[in-house]
């Protein structure tokens, strides 16, 4: 099979289609994030690489030889967490470039199946996308494949069905400690300050027994001491909960992985602010896994 990953970022794209079944992949991947980059390389060195995705037409390819085009693009414009600046903003107008690429392969190539990931939006952009493709979106939670909800649109011209729910929560995946939550928050890529992580994040919080410290939460206030992991790696919040005592730190870049249903140490080869902006600019390897296996399905009978 050979597949085009536009926004390929750390190639989620190629894992997945692996875990679908696919073999003798030739796969052809376009970004421009040298970490993501650094991060794929690492796992997939045998892809070819494409570049800017603004220069396709520059690109050494058989066109007319592309069986499947994926890609999720850049969804900062449209996500009801960012400034909702939707097709003003130009990552969001690389929608326009995926398309012209399509209509580019279909005019050689009419049966190229595609898929299409991007953020819940306001209908009236949603709609744009799905007149522009000739497709309904599907909305998936990756909640049921994974310890993580993270609602997603996906475009494709196969059919799709919802997964069934794995049963899988954020207790199943965290390395040690207790949650709080069933389920984690979406990972993004954005930060804030403390105040800001605590109240959104608590359910992407593991609280580890601690025997140090005289913090306190009491009436609805926090308040919060940084304190250095013993790795170095990452901050901890000693804070004081009703019964007892604990650390609070962010789930760690393995955890976080295993949220995005990827290998353990996927990330590895970037620094740990690297790994947890890539991975929250990631995919949800298995919801891909499973959309992918549905076209397989389908092409098989």
């Amino acid at each position: 099979m050979n597949v085009l990953s536009l926004f390929d970022g750390i190639s989620c794209g190629r894992l997945a289609l692996e875990r679908a079944g696919f073999t003798s992949i030739k796969y052809y991947a376009s970004e421009i994030s040298t970490a993501a980059i650094t991060v794929s390389e690492h796992n997939y060195p045998d892809l070819i690489r494409l570049g800017d995705v603004q220069n396709w037409k520059d690109w050494d390819i058989n066109w007319n030889s592309i069986d499947l085009l994926i890609g999720g693009t850049p969804c900062q414009g449209f996500s009801f967490a960012g400034k909702q600046l939707n097709f003003n903003d130009p990552r969001s107008k690389l929608f326009f470039v995926y398309l012209d690429i399509l209509n580019h392969i279909k005019s050689l190539n009419p049966n190229v199946r595609f898929l299409l990931e991007n953020v819940k939006m306001k209908r009236e952009y949603q709609d744009i996308i799905s007149k522009s493709l000739g497709v309904e979106p599907i909305m998936i939670n990756s909640s049921l494949v994974s310890a993580q909800n993270r609602k997603r649109n996906y475009w494709a011209n196969w059919g799709i069905k919802q997964p069934q729910d794995k049963g899988i929560l954020l207790s199943d995946i965290v390395l040690d400690g207790i949650v709080e939550k069933d389920k984690a928050y979406c990972l993004t890529c954005r930060s804030g300050n403390a105040r800001d992580y605590f109240k959104k994040h608590q359910s992407n919080i593991a609280f580890i027994p601690s025997s140090s410290g005289e913090y306190k939460i009491e009436n609805g206030k926090i308040n919060i001491v940084f304190k250095k992991s013993p790795d170095q790696n990452a901050y901890t919040f000693d804070v004081n909960i009703p019964d007892g005592r604990y650390n609070i730190r962010p789930l760690s870049p393995v955890e976080c992985e295993r949220l995005q249903t990827l290998p353990d140490h996927y990330t590895s080869s970037v620094g740990i602010t690297e790994r947890y902006n890539q991975l929250g600019n990631g995919w949800s390897v298995d919801t891909i896994t499973h959309i992918l296996k549905e076209l397989k399905s389908q092409e098989q009978s």
